[in-house]
């Protein structure tokens, strides 16, 4: 496979360890982040159903609104040593700097609001979670019925699923993240460039205007391809797995 020009550069400049810098962190907070998003999204669902009209586009928007806000609010530090660690640059067989390391230097050097640097950027990119959501429901209501159509004709239990409902969420959860994200993807660079130590950034508007204005719009889809082939299969993976749970624990 021929790499492309980046990456090779990292290979040769870091050595094959710096391309999974960041990992530690990133291992540590997806599961307390995806427990703390779905737990406030299923109870806020849950509770909006008794304002609203049940499993409607409006409780689908707030619901996802509540959730993305609560667990950006309190995972942030977390992704910002991330980042921080992504981005610490180092010459092959240089020591690196490791995770305890950057919070001591983070908390030195910005004190505790240095942790939640770049959180105006991941409230904005709520709006992905949003779009998310709502595209997800819309396809699995449809799926649900086509389900349940096919089980009256059939003469079937519509209770019992198989593999191919599983499936039909992946594919619903990909389609969905792949249109959420690549509508919102300019918040991931902003809040890239708001995380950077030292960076000249400082809010998320001026970095709206700044990166525009120096490298052009193209420049807030920079990694656009990169993110994308990372988020599809995990979204997929995880919505399919986060219904099986719910469907059995129904059962």
């Amino acid at each position: 496979m021929r790499l492309t020009p980046f990456p090779r550069l990292i290979l040769e400049k870091e050595g094959p360890r710096s391309l999974f810098r960041g990992l530690g962190p990133n291992l540590v907070g997806v599961a307390p982040s995806r427990a703390i998003y779905f737990a406030s999204y299923s109870t806020a669902k849950e509770k909006l159903n008794g304002v609203f009209e049940p499993d409607s586009t409006q409780v689908h928007m707030v619901s996802a609104g509540l959730a993305g806000f609560t667990a950006i609010t309190v995972t942030n530090p977390i992704w910002l040593i991330k980042t921080r660690l992504q981005l610490d640059a180092r010459n092959r067989g240089e020591r690196r700097m490791n995770a305890f390391e950057c919070v001591r230097r983070v908390y030195q050097t910005e004190g505790w609001r240095g942790f939640y640097r770049g959180m105006s950027a991941s409230y904005a990119g709520i709006s992905e979670t949003v779009i998310h959501f709502v595209i997800y429901e819309s396809i699995k209501r449809k799926l649900v019925e086509s389900r349940a159509q096919a089980s009256m004709d059939q003469d079937e239990d519509e209770s019992v699923r198989d593999a191919s409902d599983f499936v039909g969420m992946m594919l619903a959860a990909a389609t969905s993240k792949t249109c959420a994200t690549s509508i919102a993807y300019p918040h991931e660079v902003i809040r890239t460039r708001l995380r950077e130590e030292g960076s000249k950034y400082r809010s998320f508007f001026q970095t709206l205007l700044t990166v525009p204005k120096e490298e052009g719009y193209r420049a807030l889809y920079r990694g656009l391809t990169t993110h994308l082939v990372r988020q599809i299969p995990n979204t997929a993976i995880m919505m399919s797995t986060y219904e099986m749970v719910v469907y059995l624990l129904q059962r």
